[in-house]
């Protein structure tokens, strides 16, 4: 058994934080790589998400029809776009499709907006139908860890319009999980909280996944070396464990590496091990 031990602000990283109007962004150092070109401007996007998206794509020969419209934001540019927006379109068709500055998913690197390829594309609402290459990239989405973060029935969970062309990624199994089951992240945060690390955690297929709520200083979990996990901050309240049931310290996956660093989004390791 290792012992991880964890900051607070070890909360405020990994591919579930929840970021939304309750709950902002805290900055933290990201790893970002090339996601594509659109309109002249590079498209950046966190490492991890970025590999699984372009795995996504070569399986379905998706950047031929495809484009990468945003993905990582600064809070300037947040704050840049929403100004722009409320000159233009008003207030209530900024608060229904654009995220208020330091509550938006785009400044965790986590999140793509993407768009069928035409000669004109909306930057705030894209066309990405439910058709076609577009219904492709949906359906597979999950398998590579990526969900349809803003779903038409969640409107009043995610306080967020509908919106067919924002994905973000949280990784595997959680956006299978959540498909299934129709939860928004909102909703699978909250369901986690009923399974407690050591006690009664959520099987799924080949991994179990619980919750640990965060220590009023450090928390400390206790992990089997032998396995490979995954360490998620919750960005609210604690930190989710995801563990694969069965496999030796070999096993390699995008979120679950031999060596069971806590890893964060950068990929880094951010807890400190005693």
């Amino acid at each position: 058994m290792r012992t991880i031990v964890l900051r607070k602000e070890d909360i405020y990283k990994g591919y579930l934080i929840l970021v939304n109007r309750k709950y902002q962004y805290h900055e933290q150092h990201q790893e970002l790589s090339h996601a594509g070109t659109w309109n002249g401007e590079e498209i950046l996007l966190e490492s991890g998400a970025n590999r699984e998206l372009n795995k996504l794509m070569e399986e379905i020969g998706g950047w031929d029809q495809i484009v990468p419209v945003s993905a990582w934001r600064s809070l300037e540019e947040q704050q840049e776009i929403w100004n722009q927006s409320l000159a233009e379109s008003g207030q209530a068709f900024t608060e229904q499709y654009v995220a208020v500055p330091g509550h938006s998913e785009h400044q965790t690197g986590l999140a793509i907006d993407l768009g069928l390829k035409q000669v004109e594309i909306d930057f705030i609402r894209p066309y990405f139908p439910y058709e076609g290459i577009c219904q492709t990239f949906r359906q597979r989405a999950v398998k590579y860890g990526l969900i349809q973060r803003y779903q038409e029935e969640k409107q009043s969970v995610t306080q967020i319009g509908h919106e067919p062309w924002h994905f973000r990624y949280v990784g595997t199994p959680h956006a299978e999980i959540m498909a299934q089951k129709g939860f928004a992240l909102e909703e699978y945060i909250t369901f986690l909280k009923d399974y407690c690390y050591g006690r009664n955690p959520f099987i799924f297929q080949t991994y179990q996944i619980s919750f640990v709520k965060a220590a009023g200083g450090v928390t400390e979990i206790a992990v089997d070396d032998a396995q490979p996990y995954r360490i998620s901050g919750n960005n609210c309240d604690g930190f989710i464990v995801t563990q694969v049931i069965g496999k030796t310290e070999a096993y390699q996956s995008p979120d679950y590496s031999g060596d069971n660093r806590v890893t964060g989004v950068n990929g880094k390791e951010d807890g400190d091990e005693s």
